[in-house]
């Protein structure tokens, strides 16, 4: 019999009950360091008092009223966006698959207005994640992601990570824009080097088309800085933003220069709840706290500090681990171990990882992990090592 929750998840066997800082406890007791935060969602931890009191104030004033009036906490996080990004205008949504969904209506939408209703394709990355909607899943394009589901959604071209000329050989006369991730999340933790973006970002330049970045889980203060294409110090041209927005609330947004929104007028997209008073309450909340020179260098200071926990870990155990990836608190361990191991065996030891592709463990930890958080983070991982370390010697 099928359960009354689809089953689309394999789930592990943990029921957390309450949340503080970046520490989850379970029904049973225990607690369990977390260094996943919801797949990079808590950026400020469970249950951070700011938060707190702006969902709660919000929630005694007003939740709900529609798109069809103005709203002013939606004005408010719009104009910190605008102030604080390359972005003229903002679209809030619900999720990044909707945030996915909205830039790639706009791209096409741009090119129609401008006469060129021909071009709609979008270059796409081998290994991306882009939500799994009808969109996202053809944008990304794998095997896992597509197999029962068609027919896919045209207008995709896939090209091999990192392969610049590939892009160049993919542009025709029909391509509309480029769509990447400046880190890749569920593909592994795979950052696009800073060279490649300031490429792709002259690509589009030369070629007339348009640049969408997917920042919905690298975005938002996990690498140290805002977004993390700063690094790299380019813009893009739309940009998909989810996940700690809304540090744990359902928030997502779509951020664009005037030109590459020119084609939304009135009646094009919408969204009953996207952009509604309780989610702006507490994106805004976020912003005050992560967009502060002093938050994001103490993000930085303090992904140096796990790093270099992270690469003895691996030095340590080299049966287990491969290598180090990502930047700022968004970091992956490359196993040799399968990952799955390595994730259950970390339940046992009490402490939180999130699998991803090419056999890797992200680390997506708040962003408001302390030095006695990582301290712990060290021993529950060397735990999980050895532990993994004994099951393969016994295999």
């Amino acid at each position: 019999m099928i359960p009354s929750v689809l089953p689309t998840y394999n789930r592990a066997p943990l029921t957390f009950v309450k949340g503080e800082g970046a520490w989850l406890t379970e029904a049973d007791g225990r607690r369990f360091l977390d260094l996943g935060a919801g797949i990079a969602v808590n950026a400020l931890g469970h249950a951070h008092p700011a938060l707190v009191g702006a969902l709660t104030e919000q929630a005694h004033a007003l939740w709900h009223v529609s798109n069809l009036y103005q709203i002013p906490q939606q004005k408010a996080l719009a104009d910190k966006l605008v102030d604080l990004t390359f972005a003229d205008t903002v679209f809030f949504t619900n999720s990044g698959t909707e945030s996915c969904e909205l830039a790639v209506k706009m791209a096409r939408k741009y090119f129609y207005d401008q006469g060129q209703p021909e071009r709609v394709e979008i270059i796409t990355f081998e290994g991306s994640f882009h939500g799994r909607s009808s969109a996202g899943i053809a944008a990304a394009g794998s095997e896992k992601m597509t197999k029962g589901f068609g027919p896919l959604l045209p207008g995709f071209v896939h090209v091999a990570f990192g392969d610049l000329d590939g892009v160049t050989n993919a542009i025709s006369d029909n391509t509309a824009a480029i769509m990447i991730e400046p880190i890749q999340g569920e593909g592994g933790i795979r950052p696009v080097p800073d060279v490649e973006l300031k490429a792709l970002r002259q690509i589009c330049d030369d070629n007339g088309l348009l640049l969408i970045l997917d920042e919905v889980q690298c975005g938002v203060g996990r690498t140290g800085k805002l977004f993390a294409h700063e690094w790299a110090g380019i813009t893009p041209d739309i940009m998909m933003v989810a996940k700690g927005i809304g540090g744990g609330f359902p928030l997502g947004a779509v951020l664009a220069t005037e030109a590459a929104a020119s084609g939304m007028t009135a009646g094009t997209h919408g969204s009953t709840y996207g952009g509604n008073p309780l989610g702006c309450a507490v994106g805004c909340a976020v912003l005050d706290h992560v967009a502060t020179p002093a938050f994001l260098d103490g993000v930085n200071r303090k992904a140096g500090l796990l790093r270099q926990k992270l690469e003895g870990l691996v030095a340590d155990h080299p049966d287990v681990f491969e290598e180090v990836r990502g930047s700022g608190l968004m970091l992956g361990l490359k196993c040799k171990a399968p990952n799955a191991d390595v994730v259950a065996a970390g339940y046992d030891n009490e402490v939180i990882t999130v699998p991803a592709a090419d056999n890797v463990i992200r680390l997506l930890p708040p962003l408001t992990l302390t030095e006695d958080d990582i301290a712990q983070a060290q021993i529950r991982l060397e735990k999980t090592a050895r532990q993994v370390q004994s099951q393969l010697a016994s295999a």
